[in-house]
């Protein structure tokens, strides 16, 4: 086990060198690095380019500011024209969240993204399992400040809740808030959502300007540990199962690799037979199976997914920190959203939080590589489960 972590820290310190921001150069060059780590081991694994816009910041911030704009007019007393602003950016907003349509970015310009898809086991097989990850990184920023969490703690608020702090909703509150004031011609709440809108619209600058982080934790982890997983399925095969290693682009942009994927492969996959393992952040202290998610919506993951992990773990001598939920969103929010029984392996520290997410720390030599195997065995174990029986049959 400690040369397979040798192993894990040599390739997720590959991996951080990669400067990968969604849909870039960057990012092509990481998916290439993960073919070749699986051809290493015998395993044949294709790029599928998709266009992407490549970010978050440029659609929810020109958002923003439209909505501002929506409450400046209304201020002025243009209420009609500010509430139509302001609620069309409201609703472009809330639609650029995952797993909505991302409407807003069809206006902004295009790049492309690189999916990289490992299929093993029986290619005619009736059931399939996806297990995804992702292999481009974020950029940092203001709002991701490792001290907040903690001083959120100091104020008690990270003991009290089991689910992440609604970080966007006050991202798209703004834009409500200038078109509840232009409907209702109550100024206190127009000059409220202007406010917010100006200040979301600097944030998301300040957030673009921003660097790349090296993304060791978030989701280097993940990457590395799909060609460790392909290793073992190629020295045991599954019986009578396809498992699709999955690590998609541009997660850090809403997840446009995830929902390319989906577009492009969701109909030749039944709801029935197809399960959905997301592994994401498997470097922090304690590992987790998270049980939902969503940016303005919570969407639970399935009981009977939730209940196959968390009993495989107690087999495997796994402790998993309980009951927490998202208020952002992973990839297995497209998948879930699809209908599909969907699972998330994750991880967190004592306050609940990824270690040194989007932080310039999110280095290999700051991964707790325990946490790391106990994912890999947890998806393992998935796998092989599934391949003898498919969920409570």
């Amino acid at each position: 086990m400690t040369a397979d972590r040798d192993r894990l820290r040599t390739w997720l310190e590959e991996l951080e060198r990669i400067e990968r921001p969604s849909a870039s150069e960057g990012e092509r060059r990481a998916a290439e690095w993960l073919v070749g780590r699986f051809a290493e081991l015998g395993a044949e694994a294709r790029i599928e380019a998709e266009p992407a816009h490549g970010t978050y910041w440029w659609p929810l911030g020109i958002g923003a500011a439209i909505g501002a704009l929506g409450g400046i007019a209304a201020l002025r007393g243009r209420r009609a024209l500010g509430g139509a602003l302001a609620a069309g950016a409201a609703a472009g907003m809330a639609s650029d969240y995952p797993p909505g349509k991302r409407r807003l970015r069809k206006a902004l310009p295009e790049r492309t993204t690189y999916n990289v898809v490992c299929e093993l086991g029986r290619a005619d097989a009736e059931r399939t399992v996806v297990l995804i990850a992702h292999h481009d990184a974020a950029h940092s920023g203001l709002i991701f400040h490792p001290e907040l969490p903690h001083i959120a703690d100091r104020l008690g608020m990270i003991e009290r809740s089991d689910t992440s702090p609604p970080l966007m909703a006050p991202v798209v509150g703004g834009p409500v808030l200038a078109a509840l004031g232009a409907l209702t011609g109550r100024r206190s709440l127009a000059k409220l959502g202007v406010f917010l809108g100006l200040g979301t619209a600097a944030a998301m600058a300040e957030i673009g300007l921003r660097d790349v982080v090296p993304g060791a934790n978030d989701n280097g982890t993940a990457v590395v540990a799909l060609p460790a997983l392909a290793e073992r399925l190629l020295a045991e095969p599954t019986e009578d199962l396809r498992v699709v290693l999955l690590s998609v682009g541009s997660e850090e942009s809403f997840s446009e690799g995830m929902k390319a994927f989906g577009e492009r492969h969701f109909p030749a996959l039944p709801r029935e037979s197809t399960f959905f393992l997301c592994l994401e952040t498997l470097g922090s202290p304690h590992l987790l199976v998270l049980r939902g998610e969503g940016f303005l919506k919570m969407r639970e993951y399935p009981a009977r997914a939730l209940a196959l992990l968390d009993g495989l773990a107690e087999e495997l001598g796994i402790h998993l920190f309980p009951n927490l939920r998202l208020r952002n969103g992973t990839d297995g929010l497209e998948s879930l959203a699809a209908g599909y029984e969907t699972a998330v392996i994750a991880s967190c520290t004592d306050l609940k939080q990824p270690a040194n997410y989007h932080w310039w720390h999110d280095l290999a030599e700051n991964v707790d590589f325990g946490t790391v195997a106990d994912g890999i065995r947890l998806a393992e174990a998935t796998i092989r489960r599934l391949d003898q029986r498919w969920l409570d049959t």
